[in-house]
């Protein structure tokens, strides 16, 4: 299918014994939240040439999400994109709250491009233009949101997936074009 629709993979890889056979097939590799701080796993993958995207734990400080970047880098990772997700919050409106701040602080403290993951951060639909709109002001690089046909068939997570048609005014939001 990737070769096929000339797509991009991006996976996330939990545990190091896994690395050797999901190198073949994808193009980046993503550190999720609850592994941010897996040493072992930070060894191995950064040093394996790939593009690395590491997600921001939830209850991590900034000070402890650049330490980790600084442990792929130092491993010899050359391509680490950094992905706020959120943090824990006392609410129940989203799942994690962002925390945009993190993004000019972290533009002055690195030198790394940085993503919002608006889908797992908010786990609804409904605000995402505006975040989204509130993110990229505050200097993110770029966003990152689920989109499938039909979000109600969806296997897991029905609620924070965009349609085509909610994709759509996202991109319209941004002023981008697909």
């Amino acid at each position: 299918m990737k070769k096929k629709y000339e797509m991009r993979c991006v996976t996330e890889i939990m545990d190091p014994r896994a690395l050797a056979d999901i190198l073949e097939y994808a193009d980046v590799l993503q550190i999720g939240a609850r592994n941010m701080q897996n040493f072992s796993l930070l060894n191995e993958v950064g040093g394996c040439g790939k593009p690395i995207l590491l997600k921001r734990g939830f209850a991590s400080t900034l000070e402890e999400f650049m330490l980790a970047a600084e442990y792929l880098a130092v491993r010899g990772s050359r391509s680490i994109t950094l992905c706020e997700r959120g943090i824990r919050a006392s609410q129940p409106h989203v799942r994690n709250m962002i925390d945009i701040a993190a993004i000019p602080l972290l533009k002055v403290e690195t030198d790394l491009p940085i993503i919002v993951d608006l889908s797992h951060s908010l786990g609804r639909t409904d605000i995402v233009c505006e975040v989204a709109r509130g993110v990229m002001a505050a200097g993110a690089d770029g966003i990152m949101v689920e989109v499938i046909k039909e979000p109600s068939k969806a296997a897991s997570d029905a609620k924070q997936q965009l349609d085509f048609g909610e994709y759509s005014q996202l991109l319209n939001a941004l002023k981008i074009r697909d």
